[in-house]
């Protein structure tokens, strides 16, 4: 299936993304040309409205994720998902480096069946090519409701790019994303 048939009547399409801490892919994603704009937030779980703190205990079964709004004629759903799993590890049950716990696992929350076939499709791609020593562990899923995150969140790298976690783990993340995937960023 073509990813020109996912568009949606505005031709504008949305795509979530869970992959560790929402800030890190965010962070990412704003860069990307093609995307529209990125959020911070919650999904997969099963509090309505949940809070940043119900998250991180655990307890609420969602995942932060960015939910991406995307110009299909610009950059693919394909192109996203290439993107995502370059910039994470999708390898590793509930945790991305030190970030543990099921609000850090890696999944794909798809907007249609379409999104869903080429999420499996890829993830088929990337198993057969054996690209990860280990297992891919991302989870498929549908898209459930999306909850945005507290302000504070939202552009959180941009608003505080000398705090600590920005530095030392949001930098380097960004610099790699920036060298792999240079034919994918917007014009400075």
């Amino acid at each position: 299936m073509s990813d020109s048939a996912i568009a949606s009547s505005t031709g504008k399409e949305l795509a979530t993304f869970g992959g560790g801490c929402f800030w890190c892919l965010e962070a990412v994603f704003d860069q990307v040309k093609g995307v529209e704009s990125v959020e911070s937030g919650y999904m997969g779980g099963s509090r309505p409205n949940p809070t940043y703190e119900a998250v991180c205990s655990g307890n609420t079964g969602h995942a932060e994720v960015i939910q991406i709004t995307f110009n299909p004629g610009i950059i693919t759903y394909r192109e996203l998902l290439e993107i995502f799993f370059g910039i994470h590890d999708p390898t590793t049950l509930n945790r991305q480096g030190n970030d543990a716990g099921t609000q850090y696992r890696s999944a794909i929350f798809t907007h249609s069946s379409a999104q869903d076939t080429i999420a499996h499709e890829v993830i088929r791609t990337l198993t057969e090519a054996k690209l990860f020593d280990d297992p891919i562990v991302t989870q498929v899923e549908p898209a459930s409701p999306f909850y945005m995150a507290e302000a504070y969140h939202q552009e959180y790298f941009v608003q505080n790019p000398s705090q600590p976690y920005c530095a030392y783990l949001i930098n380097p993340k960004v610099a790699k994303f920036r060298q792999r995937f240079s034919d994918k960023l917007k014009p400075s």
